[in-house]
């Protein structure tokens, strides 16, 4: 197998490349870089649901969107099944960290409404059942396309394979409160190829999902970013001199890390409505490093371009960690070259005493940055934990340069708009 350098040989661009040496420069509990701790007591936005990714709705520049008022929101949702025998323990007891890890098998496409960007108001699926074509309904983004409040959902259709696609609607207000019309007819858009994109043919454990789509600032185009892995057979990769990177004596070996081929994967479009797509190859890859870059999304600040993603301890590769959490890249062009903000990627982490607090991260271009609350130790050795599958508390974060600090917290679910549509 060829190196990520020598394989996308004559392309439109070469992809950027998140090294094992800018791995090993992430630093756990840096206070600049690190999410304050979540509470055991937590608030829940509902007892009925797990929720978990968030996705506001927003305009193809990035900029979260309220409608008449009204800001609007969209989750991956689960219902909770607290009498479902399947999820009682021997005692009888509801095992809800049973059901809340069983919970992708039933994702489903929700929304929630606000007048005051927090305290979502439920509004029930986006699609009725049966007009998603695949039993999952995965991450994806909801685009606000016009002063008709027409909606473009663009997510991830699941199992049998993996999807992108979008459905279009439509948001209809009134003096109180939101609803969803329309969605009715699922476009399928692309799928992975297996020359750039991994296949679930050449890796069982594959990534194709969370489409981004956005509009260049500087091209105009109709561009989307989503998560993948870099094509080859499982175990097939190579991991060379470019991969490692300037790292220090005796951090050479690579160990198994072969087997971690993430990358953040970009298409264009070739029309204005987003029907028709051409994928390239991937603006950043992580082989050798990690084997997830999920939710990538951009901000477009001072004319750089701040890619962002989110990854998990336990993909990382062999040699190398991090905690879970937001990682991140700048580059002044759209196709890079991208360097590691912070110098190493990590730009807001889990601390080290509540790994596994918060996940799923979205950083909005007015520098707050959304999750959802995983587990919460309740004791001090955290053997016990209450799960959350609600919204956490926003971070307000400061991006300056190639550097990135962790500079506020507001409260659970603090989605505000950045602009208003009045509907027509």
């Amino acid at each position: 197998m060829k190196t990520t350098t020598e394989k996308f040989g004559a392309t439109p661009h070469q992809p950027s490349l998140w090294t094992r040496a800018d791995a090993l420069k992430v630093r756990a509990d840096d206070p600049t870089t690190t999410q304050p701790l979540v509470s055991a007591d937590f608030p829940v936005l509902n007892n009925d649901v797990f929720i978990w990714d968030t996705m506001p709705l927003r305009d193809l520049d990035g900029n979260v969107t309220s409608v008449d008022g009204w800001s609007v929101i969209f989750t991956l949702t689960a219902d909770r099944h607290p009498n479902d025998p399947q999820y009682l323990d021997e005692d009888g007891n509801y095992d809800i960290l049973r059901d809340w890890n069983d919970r992708h098998g039933r994702a489903k496409m929700y929304y929630w409404f606000s007048r005051t960007g927090k305290n979502w108001e439920f509004g029930g699926r986006v699609m009725a059942e049966g007009v998603s074509p695949t039993a999952r309904e995965w991450a994806g983004t909801p685009i606000l396309l016009n002063d008709r409040g027409e909606v473009d959902l663009y997510y991830t259709a699941v199992t049998p394979g993996a999807t992108i696609v979008k459905v279009r609607g439509r948001v209809v207000t009134t003096e109180h409160g939101v609803s969803m019309v329309g969605f009715e007819k699922v476009k399928p858009l692309f799928e992975a190829d297996g020359n750039m994109y991994q296949t679930e043919a050449q890796n069982a454990f594959w990534g194709f999902r969370d489409p981004w789509p956005f509009r260049d600032p500087n091209d105009g185009k109709l561009y989307m970013l989503f998560e993948g892995n870099v094509a080859g057979e499982r175990g097939s990769h190579t991991v060379g001199e470019a991969e490692i990177g300037d790292v220090p004596p005796g951090y050479e070996d690579v160990g198994n890390s072969r087997f971690q081929t993430a990358c953040v994967g970009i298409a264009v479009a070739r029309d204005a409505d987003g029907d028709d797509w051409e994928m390239l190859p991937p603006l950043l890859t992580a082989v050798g490093v990690n084997d997830q870059t999920e939710r990538p999304h951009f901000v477009f600040q001072d004319g750089k371009y701040y890619l962002f993603t989110i990854s998990h301890t336990f993909t990382y590769a062999d040699g190398v960690t991090g905690p879970d959490g937001v990682y991140g890249f700048v580059a002044d062009s759209l196709f890079g070259p991208y360097v590691p903000l912070n110098g190493s990627g990590l730009v807001l982490g889990n601390p080290s005493s509540q790994p596994f607090q918060t996940y799923s991260h979205y950083v909005m271009p007015n520098g707050l940055v959304t999750s959802f609350i995983d587990s919460v130790p309740t004791d001090e050795t955290g053997t016990q934990i209450r799960v959350g599958g609600t919204e956490a508390p926003t971070v307000g974060m400061k991006i300056k340069g190639q550097q990135t600090f962790v500079v506020a917290e507001y409260d659970y679910g603090y989605i505000p708009p950045m602009l208003d549509v009045t509907l027509k």
